[in-house]
């Protein structure tokens, strides 16, 4: 089987279980954007998922991403950065990146708001929220406390040069993602009362996406369940 029968075939399966969690959830797929998570695969990948009508595609480093983004640039393509993000790696995002999914506190704002000010770019940011049951990034998968989010999000649609989107999540290590995600909810409810812009959900991913989706998740972000397995990247 070719790599581009792989892709296809493995489109078509997560396209299915979308499919099938919308129907569940009495939602529509096309409310669901599917964002390719293609860290430590090629830039060859990349194009091949576009061949298969995949338009949204993400990184979580920013050395890597910044590359696969040049070798790609012709491609008509929506750039997610989904990982930790330094404020020292802020400008470089920026120059890539349409979409911040991992923007987790006020200082982070101020240096993606400089960089893209000075660019002469304006990237959707999503607030990063600690699902972990402490309500503390610390030892978990990052983000803010949820009781952190409105002010973020004040300091981030005052911020010049940036557009607050929403929330992204990641459901705790080893615990029942479905409490987590309808808490992200719940979250979500409560920012969009105040900023209703702030429409996306970012949630779910190869092994939980379904629960995400019941709970009104936007974005699902999937790599394994697309690409296989992790692999070193071959140019």
């Amino acid at each position: 089987m070719s790599r581009i029968e792989e892709l296809a075939a493995n489109l078509a399966a997560v396209r299915e279980r979308i499919a099938k969690a919308c129907h569940a959830a009495g939602r529509a797929p096309d409310e669901i954007t599917l964002v390719a998570v293609t860290k430590t695969f090629p830039a060859s990948d990349v194009r091949l998922l576009a061949e298969l009508g995949i338009t949204d595609v993400a990184e979580n480093r920013d050395q890597e991403a910044a590359a696969k983004a040049y070798d790609c640039r012709d491609l008509d393509l929506t750039w997610h950065f989904v990982g930790q993000l330094q404020t020292n790696k802020a400008r470089s995002v920026v120059s890539y990146a349409d979409v911040i999914h991992s923007v987790d506190r006020e200082r982070l704002v101020n240096a993606l708001s400089r960089a893209a000010t000075d660019a002469g770019r304006s990237p959707r940011c999503l607030i990063q929220v600690s699902l972990d049951e402490a309500g503390t990034a610390e030892g978990g998968r990052g983000g803010v406390r949820p009781d952190g989010v409105l002010a973020l999000a004040e300091a981030l649609s005052a911020a010049e040069g940036l557009r607050l989107g929403g929330l992204m999540a990641v459901a705790p290590l080893g615990a029942d993602p479905a409490p987590a995600f309808a808490r992200l909810a719940e979250i979500s409810d409560s920012l969009r009362a105040v900023y209703p812009e702030a429409k996306t959900v970012s949630a779910g991913m190869s092994g939980d996406l379904e629960h995400a989706i019941v709970s009104g998740a936007t974005h699902v972000r999937i790599g394994t369940a697309l690409l296989g397995g992790r692999r070193a990247i071959v140019r």
